[in-house]
Order: C-alpha cells, then sequence, then structure tokens
C-alpha cells in the first residue's frame, strides 16, 4: 500500500524534552502537520509562533516535515491578522477550561462578541478550528454543541469552519448541512467506544477528550471515513502525556497514537475499504480543501512485515501497546 503526502490535521507535539521525543514520528510519516497551540502558555503572539516552530523544526531534524502553526483564539484586530497570515495556517477555538491547556479559551458564544475577529478571518480566508463541547453532562457535550456549530456556520457562510476530533453522529450528519463545516476524525475513535475506555478495568491510556461514544457513533464515524467522503480529514489528536499522569488519579486525557498511524490506519482500510478511500482520508480531502500544492511530493509504503509495538516510547505509553501490526511503513 503507498500513500502520497499523508497529512495529520491535528496534531499535539507538546514543548521541551516532551516535544524532542514524539516530534520524530510525525515527522518520519507525515508530510505535514497542523500544530495545536495549547502549551501551557497558549501561542497567541506571532513572536511566540515563530520559536515554537523553530523548535519544532529543530526536534524533526532533517525530516521532509511541515509544521502548519496555528494561534490560540482569543480577540485578534483586522491589523493583526492580515500582518500574521503568512505565518498562520489557522486559529484554534477552545471552550474555557474544557480540555488540557484550555482555561484561557471562550466562556461565551455571543456572535457580536466573537464577529469582528470572525468576521476579519472570513476576509483573510483564515479556517477556524474547533474543539467542539459544551459543559454538560460529559457523553452530551459534543451534540450538544451542535447548535453553536449551526450558528457560527450560519453567521459566517464564508468562514472556513472545522469541527476538531468528531467523536458522534450528530455531528457526522450535521458535516453534510453546511457547505463551510468540515471534520477532523482521530484514529482511536474509529476503533474505540466508551466501553474500551471503562467498561471492565479503566484503561487510562485510552481516555481521551471528546470522550469515545457509543457504538452507533464510531459506525457513522467510520462510514465517513472509510468511504473517502470529501468534508472529513484525517487529524490524529495524537496527545502524548508521561505515565505519571495517565496511570493516577486525575488521568490527563489523550491518546499517543503517533507512532502507529499509518499502519493502524492501512490495516482498517484494507479490512473495511480500499487503497483509494484511505488516500482521499488521510490527504486528498485536505489538499482539495485547502489547496495544498507540494514542490514535492513524500512517498509513504506500507509493508506487509509483522512488529510489536513497544510498551513505551520513552515515558509514554502509545495506542496499541504491545499489540503486533502487520504494516510497517517505509520512506520512498
Amino acid at each position: 500500500m503507498t500513500l502520497k503526502n499523508p497529512l495529520d490535521m491535528h496534531l499535539h507535539l507538546r514543548d521541551e524534552k516532551m516535544l524532542d521525543l514524539v516530534a520524530p514520528f510525525s515527522a518520519k510519516d507525515f508530510k505535514a502537520g497542523v500544530i495545536m497551540p495549547n502549551l501551557i502558555t497558549p501561542i497567541t503572539d506571532i513572536n511566540s509562533l515563530k520559536a515554537y516552530k523553530q523548535r519544532i523544526m529543530k526536534a524533526c531534524k532533517n525530516e521532509d516535515f511541515t509544521p502548519l502553526m496555528t494561534l490560540f483564539f482569543k480577540e485578534y484586530d483586522e491589523k493583526f491578522l492580515e500582518n500574521a497570515k503568512d505565518e498562520i495556517f489557522a486559529i484554534k477555538l477552545y471552550p474555557a477550561g474544557i480540555t488540557t491547556n484550555s482555561d484561557n479559551g471562550i466562556s461565551s458564544f455571543d456572535i457580536q462578541n466573537l464577529k469582528p475577529t470572525l468576521n476579519a478571518m472570513s476576509e483573510l480566508n483564515i479556517p477556524l478550528l474547533i474543539h467542539g463541547e459544551t459543559n454538560d453532562f460529559v457523553m452530551d457535550r459534543e451534540a450538544n454543541f451542535a447548535k453553536i456549530y449551526e450558528k457560527l456556520a450560519q453567521n459566517f457562510p464564508n468562514l472556513k469552519i472545522v469541527m476538531e476530533h468528531i467523536t458522534t453522529k450528530v455531528l457526522c450528519d450535521l458535516l453534510k448541512d453546511y457547505e463551510n463545516l468540515y471534520a477532523t476524525i482521530t484514529l482511536h475513535h474509529l476503533m474505540i467506544t466508551l466501553d474500551d475506555v471503562v467498561g471492565g478495568k479503566m484503561d487510562p491510556h485510552l481516555f481521551c477528550k471528546p470522550i469515545a461514544k457509543r457504538y452507533e457513533d464510531k459506525d457513522a464515524l467510520c462510514e465517513l471515513a472509510f468511504s473517502g467522503y470529501e468534508k472529513a480529514m484525517f487529524g490524529s489528536d495524537s496527545a502524548p502525556h508521561p505515565l505519571h499522569t495517565k496511570e493516577c488519579c486525575g488521568c490527563a486525557a489523550g491518546v499517543f497514537s503517533a507512532p502507529v498511524i499509518l499502519p493502524v490506519l492501512a490495516e482498517l482500510f484494507e479490512k473495511n475499504s480500499n487503497e483509494k478511500n484511505l488516500q482521499k482520508f488521510i490527504s486528498d480531502n485536505a489538499c482539495k480543501i485547502y489547496d495544498f500544492k507540494f514542490e514535492k511530493d513524500k512517498i509513504i509504503n506500507l509493508e506487509k512485515q509483522e512488529w510489536q509495538v513497544p510498551q513505551k516510547y520513552g515515558d509514554v505509553v502509545p495506542f496499541m501497546a504491545e499489540k503486533s501490526l502487520k504494516f510497517k511503513t517505509k520512506l520512498i
């Protein structure tokens, strides 16, 4: 199986020692990745963004990988955004306190308050990426955010809005209702339900936000991905945490999937779909949505070669730890 220019449209690389550990996995297998800005001190200005990008490039060493940088959403004026446009790929909006390092996120979705920034983004063609959850009962948070997505899509029809890491049938259906709504889907949400997380002994390494949902939700996600649906893109939401913050009381939310993404996707699509639709999901759809053009292609070959996923990489437990996989990536 051969893939051309794989893209990860939602990626957490962290910083400092963790950045050095995890960045090479994504840089090896992907042509580019959309980098999340929710560091401990969120990225909200261009100098910080440029400095972070340089740290990422250093950690990726000489791999053919482009970090697509994002700013943490706040009220930005048009002049700032116009000056920043060449440095940023998108702006990421987090509801306040809803996930890791999001305390400085948005506490009100009043359209009038958001209008100046979102109008400027529309004019400048800067996409808006959203972690779409309310602060309700945890299983309902994403579905209840659908009304906010609708309000934003209706009021800002020229704004490209990406519903990040969707997990519910509700948002799978909503994706088809508005021309300016798009979505990313993770690997782990194509494979697990809440039953896998807490149905037996709790597996902290599968605990993430948004949490995995019901079987009918997973089925709806799989239908979009396996069909190659043109508005759905792959975004790993690979989110590493050190072992001591996962296997503890107050477990951190995040699944570290970066080391196994392409081999596992290859198995899934071989079983449920085809190579053509994997190419759409992993790259072609995003290329069309964002009009990506690359001077040089990155070709990844997935060879039939069984290997066992390590129990840990450094101090981080990966998705599928100690499981046997039958595909292995090789750069052509």
